[in-house]
């Protein structure tokens, strides 16, 4: 069900319902919202674990519906908790995981030597723009820690303007854009090393 087929009302009267003990009536608002939080959650976790984040948003949702004050609509607390889920997903990932570049594909591989080749940021630039670019990319990505990862991905990857990328994460406008110029500082140096890294493999074949 699209979540602009109810308005507030509605879901009012489902969280009354529920905040009253019938805990069924929750299932009327994941229906409503459930599309909303499942493109937050694909745009930013991979997407073997889509459904997983999204059951937790709706968990997290419903244990935190008594502090739900309404000042904003319920969809948008929704959409906040829901970015949160992907923040702390990276966060715990990211403690215990490093990715060698021996696990990048042959396709990742070629945008390497492709990438190492280019003189020009414009041939750069052009070449950023291939499939293997986005895996790349990726790979870069999840090097970041997850607050780098989310605010970078947010404003470049999905286009959220940066004052509303502040009220979802929680942070000051100034706090995003000072995390989002370190964040890119981050991603330009992941990808020299991993380019330089690729050179030294190459000259010790």
């Amino acid at each position: 069900m699209k979540d602009n087929r109810r308005g507030d009302d509605f879901d009012s009267e489902v969280i009354g319902r529920v905040l009253g003990g019938d805990v069924n009536a929750f299932e009327s608002l994941m229906e409503k919202y459930g599309d909303r939080v499942c493109r937050i959650v694909s745009n930013h976790v991979p997407r073997d674990y889509t459904e997983e984040v999204v059951h937790e948003a709706f968990v997290r949702a419903y244990r935190s519906l008594p502090g739900y004050s309404a000042k904003a609509p319920f969809g948008y607390w929704l959409s906040k908790i829901a970015v949160r889920c992907c923040y702390d997903f990276w966060r715990n990932r990211r403690r215990n995981r490093e990715i060698a570049l021996t696990s990048l594909t042959e396709d990742h591989q070629k945008w390497v030597d492709a990438v190492r080749s280019v003189e020009s940021q414009e041939v750069f630039e052009r070449e950023a723009g291939r499939k293997e670019a986005g895996e790349v990319l990726e790979y870069a990505l999840e090097r970041l820690s997850a607050g780098d990862r989310t605010v970078l991905t947010m404003l470049y990857l999905d286009g959220i303007p940066v004052k509303e990328a502040a009220d979802l994460l929680g942070w000051s406008v100034v706090g995003v854009k000072v995390r989002a110029y370190r964040a890119k500082r981050k991603m330009r140096r992941v990808v020299s090393e991993l380019l330089e890294q690729k050179d030294h493999e190459d000259e010790s074949r």
